[in-house]
């Protein structure tokens, strides 16, 4: 309890800035949370499917039965779905879908992102402006006749210090996340992609195989 409590009394000797970096910190924090979620909850695909689809010829009924196991607000099955749900559309209809539907997962997964960007370039200049503000505080205390209360200037340079840490450890951990939730999108977004071509090739095929029983007929 008493090493809480000295480190609170430390922080609070940031100074004002301190709060505003709290409250980024907050604020980053609960993003992480929610991009942890989102990728935990809606961004899962069992081998089984990938397996499947990289099959030649395989069944969309087969597939169906896989897209089950993820549920309907997965964004996998919901980028499956708009294809096998247009299958018998021509495959550049296909194509156009479920370019439309990767656009909106894609928004979807980058949502936010922008703010943890923001913290990361923002916190450390709040850090700075305490720096800037603290040693101020301790230039105030030099008088005309020397220095004035030598404990406030240790003071002023400790609320310096202090504000410039925690805005560069906000900043870190903040462009931490953001590198790391990025590589996730970019990965998301290819495999999707990839998906989606093995799914198109397999329409595609399945009217050039109606177009040659068409012309033997």
């Amino acid at each position: 309890m008493q090493d809480i409590y000295e480190a609170l009394e430390t922080i609070k000797a940031g100074g004002a800035v301190v709060y505003p970096l709290f409250l980024l910190a907050i604020v980053a924090l609960v993003i992480i949370l929610d991009k942890v979620y989102v990728y935990n909850s809606f961004m899962k695909i069992t081998p089984s499917i990938a397996a499947l689809i990289e099959n030649y010829g395989f069944e969309w009924s087969a597939l169906h039965e896989e897209m089950k196991q993820l549920g309907p607000n997965n964004y996998y099955y919901r980028f499956m779905d708009v294809i096998a749900q247009n299958k018998s559309h021509p495959a550049w209809w296909v194509e156009s879908r479920a370019n439309d539907e990767s656009q909106l997962i894609e928004k979807a997964l980058s949502r936010h992102l922008w703010v943890l960007e923001t913290i990361v370039t923002a916190a450390p200049l709040l850090g700075l402006l305490g720096t800037i503000t603290g040693m101020m505080h301790s230039f105030q205390l030099f008088g005309g006749t020397g220095l004035v209360d030598p404990t406030g200037v240790t003071g002023g340079v400790a609320q310096a210090l202090i504000a410039t840490g925690i805005g560069l450890f906000i900043a870190i951990i903040a462009l931490f996340a953001f590198n790391y939730f990025s590589k996730q999108q970019a990965q998301a977004l290819d495999e999707l992609e990839r998906l989606g071509t093995r799914l198109v090739d397999s329409i595609r095929m399945a009217e050039e195989k109606a177009r040659i029983v068409a012309g033997g007929v």
